[in-house]
């Protein structure tokens, strides 16, 4: 029997557009609805009822004008919706009681007027359909079982399904009342000899989707996912199952896509759980959410995993209790904490669990990123915490809405896979030999990272911010960060002599006080510092390279460096990172008694940076984002090259005395020479040495001579 039912209602519904195979396809309104009880014991069958529907538009097409005959009068004369399938539940109730039964089932010759019509438009009326709507039998397939050798499902006709099996066509009715006699026979055909069918296989529709987490390890059919487009950007996974009504989308299947700001681009992959619904959901592209249109396409499994799988077992945790509502927090803020969340919700919307229904987003060095998510046991309590929406937590106002599993699993894998600080491709241009101060990229996290400092804090406040752990900073291992316009920007970088010491660092010094704020520490790797100091954006994007747009020049003269042996490694620790692959030596006409590392002007020290990004520019010595400085070997090694001889009348090509050589581009074309000297006020530098100003045709340069950089 048909689910334990004693009867079916075999059921059969038209359109005011498209019927057949296209039956809600076009998000017309049902205006026919005609049916017919069969006693499954008895095998009798009852009244034959047809019923109008009237619709809000009486708009039709010519196919339906055609199909049904029906008239704008006849239209006009029915009842809507709501009122007819109150009359067919009482009908039908009243009718399986007479006949001494309990329980009907309904049957169809397909499910498009149950998955496509009825449930979407009473879905976008907010009607409540009949229970027994939410279950029904289809022919089609019962007929297969009994028929194996038939056409495919799909292509079935109550017309053609009679011809197969031998039996009569139905005299010419009117539309409905043909389909539903023909399907009357074949029921009765198939409960007979030889068949003796039992009309078990019953279709359910869900009453509401079902939420839920998605492990990245778990199969996902492409032949089950769709991308919907053009969502508005406050739906819910509840919203777009609502749009797919009548079908039947897998636990915790839908997933909100997010852009690089992490909010809704209006997209999500809905997973179905099989391919039929899949190819039904497909039939409703370009069908509407409110006023807007929503595409959908066909989408694969590995779409769909990428952007609801996750594997954290914070998520999973969070997300384990069962008909939860998720609402999101955006603009938290960094201090906020779970107990200030839970009174700004207030009592009227009690959080599950207290702060257990808590879970806030952070960075995966442990910042947050301002964003939380929220779990309330039921729609009454989620209504009144949306009610919070854009008011004031602190001196910050919070945005508050709907959310869903897989936009948690979304938005965590975003911040915690991403590294630290991210990695940038690999440069053309390769360092010839490691600073002391820039040390050679490491994965070992023997860094910190000091984010918040007061702006005019210096390196004697880190030293005093430190305290004890001062002594376990590595010599000239304080790093500053300036900004694009050369103020600090309130990060630092310090080298420690290990990791176990950085760790240290990094507990007892995290949020400590230094001139009335609170600073952030961070244990980092060597790489990661490297990688900022070298010019790199230290933001939530992560990082990009320096905003150089203007050609690198390559010094005016040869620089030639003596690099005697006892001296080399001092020396060489000098040399530029930002010098392309060392060049073999050339010959000099210098004294032979030094052997010397020469870099003369190359065409290929011009460097191609046309990139777009904002920079944190590292204070000196590594100073490599201005692209035109170049370190000077210690004291003694200038002075020793400076007491060589040179050829009469050459211009020399060593430097004159110890110090490092600056190129200065983009001047405005009044700076004069006080302004250039106003503008390295703190540094320590030759003002007798200076090399003026040069004016070119729409450039203004100038060379200075700093005797050091400020270092530690």
């Amino acid at each position: 029997m048909a689910s334990h039912s004693d009867t079916l209602v075999v059921f059969f519904g038209a359109t005011a557009g498209a019927n057949g195979g296209k039956l809600g396809s076009d998000e017309r309104e049902i205006i026919l609805l005609v049916w017919q009880i069969v006693d499954l014991h008895e095998k009798k069958v009852g009244k034959l009822h047809r019923c109008l529907v009237k619709p809000d538009s009486l708009e039709r097409t010519d196919e339906c004008k055609e199909e049904t005959g029906l008239t704008v009068e006849d239209i006009l004369k029915a009842e809507p919706l709501d009122t007819v399938l109150q009359q067919f539940q009482q009908s039908v109730s009243s009718e399986v009681k007479s006949l001494g039964r309990s329980s009907f089932t309904l049957c169809v010759d397909s499910p498009l007027v149950i998955r496509q019509a009825l449930h979407p438009e009473a879905s976008t009326k907010n009607l409540v359909l009949p229970e027994c709507f939410f279950s029904f039998v289809d022919l089609k397939k019962d007929f297969q079982k009994c028929c194996p050798d038939a056409t495919a499902a799909q292509q079935l006709t109550p017309a053609s399904m009679l011809e197969y099996v031998g039996l009569p066509a139905v005299s010419e009715q009117s539309m409905g009342e043909t389909e539903v006699s023909s399907m009357v026979q074949l029921t009765l055909h198939l409960l007979a000899e030889p068949y003796n069918h039992k009309f078990s296989c019953v279709e359910t529709v869900k009453y509401k989707f079902d939420s839920g987490t998605c492990s990245k390890t778990e199969p996902v059919d492409s032949e089950t996912v769709i991308r919907a487009r053009g969502l508005p950007w406050q739906s819910s996974d509840q919203d777009i199952a609502r749009f797919f009504k009548g079908l039947s989308i897998a636990k915790g299947g839908v997933a909100l896509c997010l852009n690089a700001q992490g909010r809704r681009n209006g997209e999500a992959l809905v997973h179905f759980i099989n391919s039929e619904h899949r190819d039904l959901a497909l039939e409703r592209h370009k069908h509407h959410m409110g006023s807007r249109y929503i595409e959908v396409y066909k989408a694969t499994g590995e779409e769909f995993l990428k952007i609801a799988g996750g594997t954290s077992n914070e998520v999973a945790q969070f997300l384990s209790k069962e008909n939860q509502v998720i609402i999101r927090m955006r603009g938290l803020p960094f201090t906020a904490t779970s107990q200030e969340v839970l009174s700004f919700l207030s009592p009227e919307s009690p959080v599950t669990d207290g702060a257990e229904g808590l879970l806030f987003v952070k960075y995966p060095d442990g910042r947050p990123t301002g964003d939380a998510f929220v779990l309330f046991s039921c729609e009454e309590y989620a209504q009144n915490a949306l009610k919070k929406h854009k008011q004031i937590l602190g001196k910050r106002y919070i945005e508050l809405f709907r959310s869903t599993a897989a936009e948690v699993q979304q938005v965590l894998n975003r911040y915690m896979s991403a590294p630290l600080i991210s990695t940038l491709p690999p440069s053309p241009i390769v360092p010839v030999m490691a600073q002391p101060y820039l040390p050679a990229a490491s994965s070992s996290r023997d860094c910190v990272r000091l984010r918040g400092l007061p702006y005019t804090a210096g390196i004697e406040d880190i030293l005093e911010f430190m305290g004890e752990h001062t002594v376990d900073i590595k010599p000239h291992g304080v790093h500053m960060v300036l900004n694009q316009q050369g103020r600090p920007s309130g990060d630092a970088f310090i080298q420690m002599r290990s990791p176990d010491k950085s760790f240290m660092v990094a507990q007892k010094c995290h949020k400590k006080t230094m001139k009335d704020r609170y600073v952030e520490v961070f244990q980092c790797s060597t790489e990661e510092m490297s990688i900022v100091l070298m010019g790199g954006t230290l933001n939530r994007s992560g990082l990009s390279p320096p905003p150089c747009k203007l050609p690198c020049l390559s010094p005016p003269t040869a620089y030639a460096f003596p690099t005697p042996p006892s001296m080399l490694s001092e020396a060489a620790l000098y040399q530029s990172p930002l010098l392309a692959a060392p060049r073999p030596p050339q010959s000099m006409t210098h004294s032979p008694a030094h052997a010397l590392a020469y870099y003369p002007p190359q065409p290929h020290m011009y460097m191609n940076m046309n990139m777009n990004y904002t920079a944190y520019y590292p204070s000196p010595p590594v100073s490599p984002s201005t692209m035109s400085y170049f370190a000077a070997p210690p004291g003694s090694m200038a002075a020793a090259v400076a007491a060589q001889p040179h050829p009469a009348g050459s211009a020399s090509s060593v430097l004159p005395q110890p110090g490092a050589l600056m190129r200065m581009q983009g001047l405005p074309y009044n700076t004069g020479v006080k302004d250039i000297l106003s503008f390295f006020q703190g540094y320590q530098y030759a003002p007798e040495e200076y090399s003026g100003m040069v004016q070119m045709s729409h450039q203004a340069r100038s060379l200075i001579q700093p005797k050091e950089w400020l270092c530690l």
